[in-house]
């Protein structure tokens, strides 16, 4: 009887070191600024409430805007290279409101020759359900940035409470 008191005590201590490396979790995190980076998670974002801007230059490099104090940014797929040769880096830098339905994206091209490119934002409401997306586009010079501005519709510019930026600007 001791030798199979032994075996599941052992069992146990396995099963607790092994779910402890791996990462397990109980789902209850208290750290309301923890990214992801990995993967393309969303890794800025801007809360209008406190004006204060966060960011972590992870894997990724899109952004994101909410209203709500605590929200956590959903990772979202993109590829870690940042899309195809070409291509340019979206960043938010301020998102549309009731007042102002504008929102502010900056476009960053590491190539060595000028290009236009498109950005494409997300408009979501409270309960993160889309409410519209737009683009917009601009030009940018080699090795340089520009901003590009996205106009929410009319109908739905009071109710948005976060901007997510797609964080490929699409050359072209």
């Amino acid at each position: 009887m001791q030798s199979r008191g032994s075996t599941i005590k052992f069992t146990a201590v396995v099963a607790l070191t092994v779910l402890a490396l791996s990462g397990f979790s109980t789902g209850r995190h208290t750290n309301r600024h923890h990214h992801g980076g990995g993967g393309g998670c969303s890794s800025s974002r801007q809360d209008h409430d406190t004006s204060t801007s966060r960011s972590n230059d992870g894997y990724g490099g899109g952004s994101s805007y909410d209203r709500r104090p605590g929200y956590r940014s959903t990772p979202t797929s993109s590829s870690s290279s940042g899309g195809r040769a070409g291509d340019g880096r979206a960043e938010l830098v301020r998102c549309a409101t009731g007042r102002e339905p504008v929102t502010t994206v900056r476009v960053t091209n590491s190539a060595s020759r000028s290009g236009t490119f498109t950005v494409r934002v997300t408009f979501e409401d409270s309960a993160g359900l889309t409410l519209a997306t737009g683009t917009g586009r601009t030009s940018v010079g080699a090795r340089g940035s520009a901003t590009a501005r996205v106009t929410a519709p009319a109908g739905v510019a009071g109710r948005i409470e976060r901007c997510v930026v797609d964080p490929v600007a699409t050359a072209g």
